[in-house]
């Protein structure tokens, strides 16, 4: 089976990102150079951003969220993150951190089997319990109206099945496993693949992104990424996702014209992008 193939790869990874992780991964904290400004970080999606970052481990989830969220002057939203098979939090955890430096509260399933969304699903209740208890750092700081979800391989897959709950406004899964039906997904998506994937290939991607045809859907394969890239250090994935997450969660202009119009950024891409496909209804 597809996800037997990927057990010796992710945890061989697993074990040497908590290896050389240690504790950090469950308090370690990071942030933009000192003197950086949102505007600043804004410009360049792939940066730190403005925001020094926290984590805390749970039993069912780990938050990644901006360190400073109880004297924030705003609502934060909120991305559920599926692990691929096998793995936890701490294999993606410079991506995870990443997207909270721009202001987003990450909600990670500690499952290393995540392809029914359980989890995911259980980070949105987490969060919303927090964001009503007066006594949490988190109350009244999350933007529960605006969540998105994402994973990697099986977490990928996830995140469609994720997307078909309610409360979701985006998916973005990357490189998703096949076990998932986007028929049932109803917003927007961008379906991300590697060119040099030999897990999930490219063309079992953009089976799903042929199936969107009942939504705006994007298919973004990304120039030399295999199945692993991803992880550790995100490199190549770090700047399209938070733009992606900031033009449909934060209602940023500027991200939002990186995939959608006439002048589709990652359109014209070609060092970055080895195919850009859009449908329709994401056309415009």
């Amino acid at each position: 089976m597809l996800w037997r193939k990927l057990l010796v790869p992710l945890t061989s990874l697993l074990l040497l990102l908590t290896a050389s992780a240690g504790t950090g991964a469950a308090a370690a904290s990071t942030g933009s150079p000192a003197g950086a400004s949102a505007e600043a970080a804004a410009a360049d999606y792939g940066a730190p951003g403005p925001y020094t970052t926290a984590v805390e481990v749970g039993v069912v989830t780990t938050l990644y969220y901006p360190r400073d969220i109880a004297t924030s002057d705003r609502r934060h939203p909120v991305i559920v993150w599926g692990n691929g098979t096998f793995a936890f939090p701490v294999v993606y955890r410079d991506l995870l951190l990443h997207w909270a430096s721009q202001g987003f509260i990450v909600a990670a399933a500690n499952t290393p089997q995540s392809n029914l969304g359980i989890s995911m699903r259980a980070g949105i209740d987490l969060l919303t319990r927090r964001n009503a208890d007066p006594g949490s750092p988190f109350h009244d700081r999350v933007d529960l109206e605006h969540i998105g979800a994402s994973g990697h391989s099986q977490g990928g897959a996830a995140a469609i099945v994720v997307g078909a709950d309610p409360r979701i406004d985006t998916i973005l899964p990357i490189q998703p496993g096949p076990l998932a039906d986007i028929d049932d997904v109803h917003v927007p998506a961008l379906l991300l693949a590697g060119q040099k994937d030999s897990i999930v290939f490219p063309f079992l991607v953009k089976t799903f992104y042929n199936d969107a045809d009942h939504i705006p859907a994007i298919y973004g394969e990304l120039r030399g990424a295999d199945h692993l890239t991803v992880v550790g250090d995100p490199g190549p994935f770090a700047a399209p996702t938070t733009a992606w997450f900031k033009a449909h969660l934060m209602g940023d202009q500027t991200a939002r014209a990186q995939f959608f119009g006439a002048g589709c950024g990652i359109c014209t891409d070609s060092g970055t992008w080895s195919d850009v496909r859009r449908n329709g209804l994401a056309n415009r």
